[in-house]
């Protein structure tokens, strides 16, 4: 998998085309599953629809001047900085904030390729080309409040509840949130299965603290290293890296901290243990809402996914710890 870095004028305008077809193919698909609720704003997603048509001739013809008809089979995905997303268009009734929502980061991460394919150019039309395609990206949602501003009445606006840039989500709250169920989750296993096996608040305090620390460092290395948000307009990856990390840390370290009670004391273990359950229950509970707020997960889906499998893995280290 080749990085933008290493692409010839050839092969970037060849991904450029393919980008520009998918985004027409799929504001169409958005058109055709609003029509029947929402029949102004799938005319919204058919004049962006028709946008990205004319961008694709533009490429093309530029690409038939210089290399002639035959188009290289090379697409977003074969480009390493691309966030290889869900094919959501393939969901019928989709919310409407969910499909402006994928509208808008289309949107933004073709803006970024096109301004970073243009600095690597050498071709004086090309170059001009992709700039004035970035700057028309860039312009897409305004052309969406424009657009809805001509089409929609002002009782369907308010109807249709106004999508809103979700890049905030993408840079902070994904990577927060997947590293808090990494990290709340996955040392649930080792924690209980020291606490059981020696009945030693101290130990376990230490084994829950390794692993805590050992998660972040790792999903920080692993969130930074894949991908540098040129592209995806994800944020500075070490920015997404030391979120993802210091949210796994957290989410191990508070199931860890109560067995800091000293061994001393009378029921030590039970009381760090009943303590350390309690947080657990929190945690699982409050991820599970995060991801139903944030991530358009439904609510019953996300505690199915977070509280049942927190639990599977905490009644595993305990069964492990106490055999």
């Amino acid at each position: 998998m080749k990085s933008l870095e290493q692409l010839s004028e050839r092969e970037i305008l060849s991904v450029a085309i393919a980008s520009e077809e998918d985004d027409n193919r799929v504001y169409m698909a958005f058109a055709d599953d609003l029509r029947d609720r929402y029949p102004a704003t799938a005319k919204v997603f058919e004049d962006m629809a028709t946008v990205e048509t004319h961008h694709r001739a533009a490429l093309l013809k530029l690409y038939e001047q210089r290399f002639g008809k035959n188009l290289l089979p090379i697409r977003s995905s074969d480009i390493r900085g691309f966030v290889r997303r869900p094919p959501i268009w393939l969901t019928r009734n989709l919310p409407l904030a969910k499909v402006r929502m994928e509208a808008e980061i289309r949107e933004a991460e073709t803006a970024a390729f096109y301004t970073k394919a243009a600095q690597r150019a050498t071709d004086d039309g090309v170059r001009q080309l992709l700039r004035d395609l970035a700057v028309a990206e860039r312009g897409h949602e305004q052309l969406a409040t424009e657009l809805e501003t001509q089409i929609l009445p002002a009782g369907v606006r308010h109807k249709e509840d106004k999508a809103r840039s979700r890049l905030f989500v993408l840079q902070y709250v994904q990577p927060g949130l997947v590293g808090l169920m990494d990290g709340s989750v996955s040392t649930l296993g080792p924690l209980f299965a020291a606490a059981f096996a020696t009945h030693s608040n101290w130990q376990t305090f230490l084994v829950g603290l390794a692993a805590s620390i050992g998660a972040g460092i790792s999903m920080a290395f692993a969130e930074a290293l894949s991908d540098d948000g040129s592209i995806t307009g994800r944020g500075s990856p070490i920015l997404r890296g030391g979120v993802t990390g210091l949210m796994t840390a957290l989410g191990g370290l508070g199931h860890t901290l109560p067995y800091l009670v000293p061994d001393s004391l009378p029921n030590a273990f039970w009381t760090a243990t009943a303590i350390a359950g309690t947080v657990v229950f929190i945690e699982l509970w409050v991820i599970a809402w995060v991801r139903a707020r944030y991530m358009d997960t439904p609510l019953l889906k996300a505690i199915f996914q977070i509280v049942l499998g927190g639990a599977i893995v905490l009644a595993t280290g305990i069964l492990i710890g106490a055999s």
